[in-house]
């Protein structure tokens, strides 16, 4: 197949450009490097360009495409709820903006990448597909918007889509030079590593008193190469069933902050620099997925499942500072 990765110099994208080229598929990627990293676009042809200008969208499709991935986002939290109209601009009509490309070019086939963010505050212990869906945030609100779109695109237009709901993507793919890396960085992983580098501030641990283990927040981590095995199933899903399709992809497991600091601490060897903080508002104390709809309709099974795995992964591209 020939993929069009939308956000392929980004960190989820950069990993599925990598797993759909290991897969022998073709592949050209799209960005605008906004946020994404030049170094990262190792795999396939570039375009730049940017799904908020719509006439710079034809020069990707000039060879006929079989499938996009889309990883274009803004996906700040907090950053979301001071500056809403430019995420629902981005996230939302800059979507549109691919999907009419798409729809000129007769691409019948699109992976959203979608977000946990959609569900809000958990009401169970392991988040389903049939979870409440009430988001408290203008990014996850944004998410859910486009997965919206899609469902009644399949209707009117006979798309097929897949949309997946990352929980907390994590990890590297250090043999082959890509990694995590965010202006600013939000995510716990990294900011472990870099506290243990050197090359970023000290820990903040938000909250010591959540109902939980050890009194901070879990969360569930996957690794981001299971994420990108993820979407090459999804492509084969739409291969073969038509309609819109979502899927919940975590581990299953969740692991407090603090575990996260020791694991980084034993894989580094190094001590994690931290600092306790009050809690911020909107961090629920535990957020785990139930992925067992991905592992029964996708026959997905993530492969990186142990935490220091994981983070082992992440610490030696970190270590190289590839970019």
């Amino acid at each position: 197949m020939h993929i069009l990765v939308c956000g392929g110099a980004g960190y989820v994208g950069a990993h599925a450009a990598l797993a759909a080229t290991r897969a022998g598929h073709d592949i050209t990627v799209l960005d605008n490097f906004s946020t994404g990293h030049r170094p990262a676009v190792r795999w396939g042809r570039l375009v730049e360009a940017d799904i908020l200008k719509p006439e710079t969208l034809d020069a990707a499709f000039e060879r006929p495409v079989d499938a996009v991935m889309h990883f274009c986002a803004r996906s700040l939290v907090g950053e979301s709820v001071q500056e809403p109209y430019a995420y629902y601009e981005n996230n939302v009509m800059g979507t549109l903006n691919l999907l009419q490309a798409m729809r000129q070019h007769d691409v019948g086939k699109l992976v959203f990448s979608s977000t946990a963010a959609i569900f809000g505050n958990p009401v169970s212990a392991l988040i389903d597909e049939d979870h409440p869906k009430a988001p408290i945030n203008p990014y996850g609100a944004s998410k859910l918007m486009v997965e919206r779109i899609l469902a009644d695109a399949a209707s009117a237009y006979g798309l097929r889509s897949t949309c997946l709901r990352y929980f907390n993507a994590a990890g590297a793919a250090p043999e082959e030079g890509i990694g995590e890396s965010h202006q600013p960085e939000t995510h716990l992983i990294p900011n472990v590593l870099r506290a243990a580098l050197g090359t970023g501030p000290e820990l903040r641990i938000f909250g010591d008193d959540y109902d939980t283990v050890d009194g901070t927040c879990v969360r569930d981590y996957v690794h981001v190469l299971d994420l990108a095995d993820a979407h090459l199933r999804a492509l084969g899903l739409m291969s073969d069933v038509d309609g819109a399709h979502a899927f919940n992809l975590g581990n299953g497991q969740g692991f407090s902050v603090r575990q996260v600091l020791e694991a980084g601490r034993q894989v580094s060897g190094r001590e994690i620099p931290h600092v306790q903080a009050a809690r911020r508002d909107g961090d629920p104390a535990v957020l785990v997925a139930s992925s067992s709809k991905a592992r029964s309709v996708l026959g997905w099974n993530p492969v990186h499942t142990q935490l220091e795995s994981i983070i082992d992964s992440a610490w030696r591209w970190h270590q190289a500072q590839a970019y």
